[in-house]
């Protein structure tokens, strides 16, 4: 069910009255609907992939309550061990086996040696990456005494599977979620409408703007050989536009569902296309993603590496990176844009400005924006290797990019959606700059005159309705 599908309304819907109106006030029975209604809409993708999720869920409550009870550290590190095994395990049997198979083969390649090696048919379980995240951010933390194990076993599975963000995110800590779910809701009426407006958002951002892009996209990138490289170049700023819209948007209304459920999770975007530098800009990307791998990886590498001074920590961000670029998909090309972007910081650590925020005023609004396009011009020339299907294609996407074409007029086969997609681009940039001190760019309180946000509302509903792309696209980060 995807967040945009009609399943998905009646699904909601249903939930919601029973929710409120039927279990309010009685905090079991809804914590007993959200574990439910969370395990129905993830076996609406493939049910046989719920038992893996009931599976980790179980093994990880017990250990995590073990773990606690236990007096000896090296029980309690065993019993980690068991968990992260069991999570890693799985994350790298689904997603990588095929990948690190493949690249076995070709390896042996080089020297001419032939390896009879098959690849299995796996099928990736949705969701993993996130719920995986979730459980060993549960343990360690527990391990660490930063927090006490759930006793309700109800409460740490429905942490696990909490269906907003169990697909794509975020990544919500045990400590943001799982005290929510102990306690009490009451309904909040602010709070709902506050969550209604950033599905609004979100939905625009996702069917209007990132769905029409993909289609452009796919003809660009499928026939990238024969077009011209202004072609190229617009399809280089299509697709940064669109993996923004797509996840920004799914993560907009994640957080949007989970208000009107009375729950506060964690914010994952914030308006990363006006970072003034790359460490900027992952500080506003996937916030819950690398504030994750920032916390239980690079921390623990820069500490490690701490007396080899500037060496070290640059060789913990290039670790840590490249996992991020891993984590994304078992391709070389995830690897390669997680390295890269590592590399970006380079310059940074040797000036000594890498943990350095400009404030307000302290640099002029033309320096301020000379920052922000270059930082999005060299967004576009990295997600070009994002998109590819492998390095080869984007190193020869690139040397048909850098051509004389650059300058000719490009090829485009609907130029009223285009004209629409573009203006559709500005309506969401111009909103998240004006907006840009708020959660999400639709919360408008401060517009006290009722028929002016009507108008915005109804105004966002009109491109939503009108300008949807002809086929819906999955959500980008369910490959993920």
């Amino acid at each position: 069910m995807l967040f945009t599908s009609l399943p998905f309304v009646c699904f909601f819907v249903i939930f919601f009255l029973l929710y409120w109106y039927i279990f309010s006030g009685n905090l079991k029975l809804q914590n007993s609907l959200i574990l439910t209604g969370s395990y129905v809409f993830y076996a609406w993708w493939d049910w046989r992939f719920l038992f893996l999720l009931i599976g980790s869920s179980a093994l990880n409550y017990i250990l995590g309550i073990y773990i606690d009870k236990s007096k000896n550290e090296k029980q309690k590190s065993l019993l980690l061990w068991i968990g992260l095994i069991q999570g890693l395990g799985c994350l790298l049997f689904f997603k990588y086996f095929n990948f690190f198979i493949k690249s076995f083969i070709s390896a042996f390649g080089v020297f001419n040696i032939k390896a009879d090696i098959y690849t299995l048919n796996i099928i990736l379980p949705l969701g993993i990456s996130f719920y995986t995240f979730r459980t060993i951010s549960y343990l360690l933390d527990i391990k660490s005494g930063k927090i006490k194990p759930a006793t309700d076993w109800v409460v740490f599975f429905s942490y696990v599977a909490f269906f907003p963000g169990l697909l794509s995110g975020p990544i919500d800590r045990p400590k943001t979620l799982i005290p929510q779910l102990e306690k009490k809701r009451v309904f909040d009426y602010s709070q709902a409408s506050d969550g209604m407006r950033q599905i609004l958002w979100g939905l625009f951002k996702k069917i209007v703007i990132a769905d029409n892009c993909a289609l452009f996209n796919a003809e660009i990138f499928d026939h990238y050989k024969t077009l011209p490289a202004s072609s190229l170049l617009f399809g280089a700023f299509l697709f940064t536009i669109q993996v923004y819209a797509d996840f920004s948007g799914y993560s907009d209304m994640a957080i949007g569902l989970a208000n009107l459920l009375g729950f506060k999770i964690t914010r994952n975007f914030n308006y990363p296309f006006f970072a003034q530098n790359i460490a900027d800009f992952w500080r506003r990307w996937h916030i819950s993603l690398t504030s994750w791998l920032t916390d239980y990886v690079f921390m623990p590498l820069s500490a490690y590496f701490r007396d080899y001074g500037k060496s070290g920590l640059i060789l913990a961000i290039l670790i840590n990176f490249t996992l991020i670029g891993a984590w994304h998909g078992a391709n070389w090309t995830f690897v390669f844009f997680g390295f890269l972007n590592g590399c970006f910081y380079i310059p940074l650590v040797l000036r000594g400005t890498l943990n350095k925020k400009k404030k307000a005023g302290s640099q002029s609004a033309l320096k301020a924006f000379v920052n922000m396009a270059g930082m999005f011009i060299l967004l576009m020339f990295t997600f070009l290797i994002f998109r590819a299907d492998s390095l080869s294609q984007a190193f020869d996407y690139y040397g048909k990019l850098f051509s004389p074409s650059l300058f000719s007029g490009f090829v485009i086969t609907e130029k009223l959606n285009t004209a629409v997609t573009l203006l559709c681009i500005a309506i969401m940039l111009l909103t998240e700059w004006l907006q840009r001190d708020k959660q999400h760019a639709l919360q408008i309180d401060a517009i006290k005159i009722f028929p002016v946000r009507a108008l915005i509302y109804f105004g966002l509903i009109f491109f939503i309705l009108s300008f949807s792309a002809t086929k819906n696209a999955d959500f980008i980060y369910f490959k993920f």
